[in-house]
């Protein structure tokens, strides 16, 4: 019914694939379906989604503030304020795609996307390399389809680009020393991806990198495959991209290396609710915490890697057979996040995203090895949850176009717009503090007001005025703002308080 591929390189099937695994026309045309809905379905998402309090507009007005005042060596946080938490790759990337395309959120996402995209394709070329080119399909769809990587693939963060540079890196390095071809390009383009993480994230890329290879090199007693890399080379094409900016970025504004270094490498993880971050506060969460982020994240694929668990002696068995050490490597790989991060102090959901290419790639190596041919109830099981998590995907974009408001958001977008449609030169504040998307929508003009006294000086001056109001802090600026303002309602989770006219008449 189904035959081994063999198109498989010969010296690649020492890995420790048992069994035959196959796919079928219907299967492969259902797989190829799906992912081009997917990618669909994500590049609509990117276009309708507003951009949301606090990460992701916090991040994109970091980035046309970059293309409004030119300084592309130090991302600012607010205007001569520098923003000294993450490097600035992933502000370049919306900058630039801001500055090709338009400010907006295509512009700042389409670079993000084509990071993801470049994860989904080293994924697929490592998958197909080693194991073969149906089970680098499932696997590709199987990464997308996941919650935390759909979701992050267009998202503008830091976490999807350090990605990148960490699966380049990890598909490099395992390629270089195992493939006896004497192609050392793969040894440059793992030190490519250690300059990308380092420019995406800093330090923390290079300990997820090298703390699963060095493991690996360590259990296996693989000394000897350190020296299939170019150090020499290698390392000055590292130090060539990264060192420049570093530099620059402490020469610019002192203080810079020992912050991010220490700050933001040491105390952020070690300190409960670090109280050092320059720009906001540390998430403090229980110690662990990361090991349910991830099975929420890989969802629904934790699933099927919970059910694979129960085949302990199999997996044994093909791990064994496993000469080049294919499934222990990814499995250090995919750890690598939550070993690092379970004693931490302070960490999100997206901590977990540099392990999932290769979480993806070892569950469908084994269940290919383990399994052998997907059966009938196998397939009908994977297709129903691809089913299921496309229609939620597809229903969450359809919201965030024609009914945003369900969706909750913590966006301003709407209130910015209904506040300009009134007065295209109106003053918008907040009351209580800043709002990203706030400074994002108005190009950088929406203040924040803390005090009533900040209030009550609005009407004094010959600007127009609104002022979003959160509801629980309703009834006290209402009052402290007085009869010129009218309420004109509610515009996602806060109400606008219009100024009349300046020639006195109602707004």
């Amino acid at each position: 019914m189904v035959t081994l591929d063999t198109n498989i390189p010969a010296q690649h099937r020492s890995v420790g694939i048992r069994g035959s695994f196959g796919l079928t026309l219907q299967d492969r045309r259902f797989l190829i379906a799906a992912l081009l809905m997917l990618l669909a379905i994500r590049l609509l998402f990117m276009l309708w989604l507003p951009f949301t309090d606090t990460t992701e507009a916090r991040y994109a007005e970091i980035a046309r503030k970059m293309i409004e005042t030119g300084d592309w060596i130090t991302p600012q946080f607010d205007y001569d304020v520098p923003f000294w938490g993450k490097p600035p790759l992933h502000t370049w990337f919306s900058a630039l795609g801001m500055q090709i395309f338009g400010v907006g959120g295509f512009g700042a996402r389409i670079f993000i996307l084509l990071s993801g995209l470049s994860v989904l394709g080293l994924t697929g070329v490592f998958m197909k390399r080693y194991v073969g080119a149906e089970q680098a399909l499932v696997a590709v769809v199987a990464l997308l389809s996941s919650v935390l990587f759909f979701g992050a693939s267009a998202f503008v963060m830091t976490d999807m680009v350090m990605t990148l540079g960490i699966t380049l890196s990890m598909v490099a390095f395992f390629t270089q020393v195992t493939d006896q071809t004497g192609q050392r390009i793969w040894g440059h383009l793992f030190f490519v991806g250690l300059a990308v993480g380092l420019l995406a994230k800093g330090p923390v890329a290079l300990v997820l990198t090298l703390m699963p290879i060095g493991l690996w090199i360590l259990l296996g007693r693989r000394w000897s495959l350190v020296w299939a890399l170019p150090w020499r080379t290698g390392m000055a094409l590292l130090l060539a991209l990264t060192l420049p900016w570093y530099i620059a970025a402490e020469l610019k504004t002192p203080g810079f290396l020992r912050y991010f270094l220490i700050g933001e490498h040491f105390e952020r993880f070690t300190v409960s609710g670090w109280q050092g971050d320059l720009y906001g506060s540390g998430h403090a969460r229980a110690k662990g915490l990361i090991w349910l982020y991830w099975i929420a994240a890989f969802l629904p694929w934790t699933l099927f890697a919970g059910w694979l668990v129960w085949r302990v002696k199999k997996i044994a068995k093909v791990v064994r057979e496993d000469t080049r050490g294919w499934h222990s490597y990814l499995l250090l790989w995919a750890l690598a996040p939550m070993l690092l991060f379970t004693p931490a102090a302070n960490i999100l959901a997206a901590y977990t995203l540099p392990g999932m290419p290769a979480a993806v790639l070892l569950l469908v190596s084994l269940w290919s090895s383990v399994q052998g041919p997907p059966g009938r109830a196998a397939r009908t099981v994977f297709g129903i949850s691809i089913g299921v998590v496309t229609a939620l995907f597809a229903t969450i974009t359809l919201l965030s176009k024609v009914a945003p408001e369900a969706l909750n958001l913590k966006s301003q977008q709407a209130l910015v717009t209904q506040a300009l449609e009134i007065d295209p030169q109106m003053r918008v504040s907040y009351w209580g503090g800043r709002s990203y998307s706030a400074e994002f929508y108005t190009t950088g003009k929406a203040q924040a007001i803390t005090d009533t006294g900040g209030l009550a000086a609005l009407a004094s001056d010959d600007v127009r005025d609104a002022v979003a109001v959160s509801p629980g802090a309703l009834d006290h600026v209402s009052e402290a703002l007085g009869q010129r303002f009218t309420n004109l309602g509610k515009f996602g989770r806060n109400f606008l308080f219009v100024e009349a006219g300046i020639t006195g008449e109602k707004p």
